[in-house]
């Protein structure tokens, strides 16, 4: 596999989930291609750390950062429940009543 490849499939990663997050009113399919995204750029940059530099710490911060991406997204599927609990539904609208 070579880095144009890698970096061909992250940026098609970041172009489905850039359409994921604009074209979705679903908290949860916004917070898809969010992940999409995120997963896209984390691909690049391993890859790229991978090719010009390969030390295994490059990786190890990869998993560190793919852990913080775990928790938000706990945290997000966590407000989508209270969203669909309180409001009866998750559309991204719908979260401005969170607050009251």
């Amino acid at each position: 596999m070579t880095l144009e490849t890698v970096l061909l499939v992250a940026s098609a990663l970041l172009s489905v989930g850039l359409y994921g997050a604009l074209s979705q009113q679903v908290v949860v399919m916004v917070m898809m291609g969010l992940e999409l995204m995120v997963a896209g750029v984390l691909l690049a940059l391993g890859g790229l750390w991978w090719f010009l530099a390969p030390d295994p710490s490059g990786q190890v911060l990869m998993i560190v950062v793919l852990a913080a991406m775990t928790v938000e997204m706990a945290t997000g599927f966590a407000v989508a429940t209270v969203l669909h609990r309180r409001a009866g539904g998750d559309m991204t609208d719908m979260t401005a009543e969170l607050h009251e």
